[in-house]
Formats: C-alpha cells, sequence, structure tokens
C-alpha cells in the first residue's frame, strides 16, 4: 500500500508539473504576440526616412534635393526614440522637434532623428558630410546633452536652445552654462522660449541672465507667446513644448539654421 501511495504522488506531481509548464508556455507565447502587436501599432514613419547607423546607434535620416543644409532633431524628455531598422520609430512622437520632421524637411533641411545614445559629435560629422551649414536642434533635457557635446568636441555650425535648462535660474538642474563654463564653446545660438513655460527646470528667468552669460554667444532670443497649455508642467504639447505654436517655431528655426 505504501509504494502504491508513493507511485500515485509521484504520477500526481508530474502531472501538475506538465500543467504549470503549459500554462507557462501559453501565457508567455501570448505576452509576446501582445508584445509584437503593440510594437507594430506605435511605430512612426518618417517621410522619405531611413535608418543609419552612427557608431553603432540607429538614427532616421531624411534627405532632401538641393539642401539648404542639415539639421540634428533631438526630442527631450527620455531623449529616447527607439529607432527601428525599417526607418520607423517609437517614443517622443509628441517632442516638438520630432514631431515637426516633415515640415523640416518641406522647409529644405536634410534632417536627423537623433536617438539618445547616438554621439553627437559623430552625428554632426555625419551631416557635415551631407550638406553644411550643420544646426544642432535641442529641446528641454536635450539642450543639456547638446552642452555636453560641445564639452566634448562637437562642432556644429549652429546651435538652437529650446526651452532650454540654461542655468540656476532655470530650475535646480546643472544647466548649459554650467557645463559649458566658457561661453566661447558655444556657436551661433538661438534660444527660443515661452513666455508661459511652467516646467519646473525651464523656467523663463534663466533666458535673460543667460544671455548676458553668453554674450554675442546667443545671436537672438525669440520668444513665443499663446498657443495651449495643454497639461501644464514640462507636457509635450503645453506651452513647454510649444503646442499651437509650431508654424511659428519651425520658421524661426528654418531662418536660423540659413543663416537668414
Amino acid at each position: 500500500m505504501l509504494v502504491s501511495s508513493r507511485r500515485w504522488m509521484m504520477w500526481f506531481a508530474r502531472r501538475l508539473g506538465d500543467v504549470f509548464s503549459l500554462a507557462l508556455v501559453i501565457s508567455l507565447c501570448c505576452l509576446a504576440a501582445d508584445r509584437s502587436h503593440a510594437e507594430d501599432e506605435e511605430r512612426h514613419p518618417v517621410s522619405k526616412g531611413k535608418t543609419v547607423y552612427i557608431d553603432g546607434a540607429a538614427n532616421i535620416l531624411a534627405e532632401v534635393e538641393n539642401p539648404k543644409g542639415s539639421l540634428l532633431l533631438l526630442a527631450g524628455g527620455s531623449e529616447r526614440l527607439n529607432v527601428r531598422a525599417d526607418g520607423s520609430f517609437t517614443d517622443q512622437t509628441l517632442s516638438a522637434f520630432v514631431r515637426n520632421r516633415d515640415r523640416f524637411a518641406k522647409s529644405g533641411f536634410n534632417t536627423l532623428l537623433v536617438d539618445k545614445e547616438t554621439n553627437l559629435r559623430e552625428a554632426v560629422e555625419y551631416m557635415k558630410r551631407l550638406k553644411r551649414p550643420v544646426t544642432i536642434v535641442a529641446i528641454s533635457n536635450a539642450t543639456r546633452r547638446t552642452a555636453k557635446a560641445l564639452v566634448q568636441g562637437a562642432k556644429p555650425d549652429r546651435v538652437v536652445l529650446a526651452s532650454g535648462e540654461l542655468n540656476a535660474q532655470s530650475g535646480p538642474l546643472v544647466g548649459v552654462a554650467d557645463i559649458l563654463q566658457d561661453p566661447g564653446r558655444l556657436p551661433p545660438t538661438l534660444v527660443i522660449h515661452h513666455r508661459k513655460d511652467a516646467c519646473r527646470v525651464t523656467n523663463p528667468a534663466g533666458v535673460a541672465p543667460f544671455h548676458a552669460w553668453a554674450g554675442d554667444g546667443v545671436r537672438k532670443v525669440f520668444w513665443i507667446d499663446g498657443g495651449a497649455e495643454g497639461t501644464g508642467g514640462c507636457a509635450s504639447l503645453g506651452y513647454h513644448g510649444f503646442g499651437g505654436r509650431d508654424a511659428e517655431l519651425v520658421a524661426e528655426v528654418v531662418n536660423f539654421a540659413a543663416g537668414e
């Protein structure tokens, strides 16, 4: 009787293990299918865009005929676009310069959507081989990334700092001026800011002292009014991200990038 009980228990344990294994396999298959479906839904194309690799990092290049110059478009926030091999991306789609990628192309510029892991110095050199002048166009958190790249030797012809994390007056983060230390590291620079920007790290109060610190390095400060408040704070479609002022934003950038 004891032997029979043990055999029954061993048989039951094996069957129970089979059930759990089958359930695990089914769950994993469903998860993979859901993830694949979600990824397909979330992919965003770039008109005439193709994935190019710079130091192993994927970015999206869109070239135009007879370009006026080249723009490196940097997202704020996490800065991560999650570029795919097919020329699409999934993240930061609402970030001001990313959502206006087609407007920039239609204005006659080559554009490079720059992912987070990309070496900006190498990206600038890549675009220089296509068409100069090359302008880094950065917003919010990417303005500090741009400053770090300049310190590391990036040599763009021009820089745009929009909704910038500029200095201690902008907010609690180490700002562009603190990173650069020397205003002589700035190429000709355009500062764009919304008067009602309510993001805690890009207070408009930082603009005037940054301009004073940079001197002739800042060729122009352009203030934007109106638009949509959105959800406020650091929202991409609010004042911070120039929601409702896309055409005005793009026009100012392309005029500066073209040297006008």
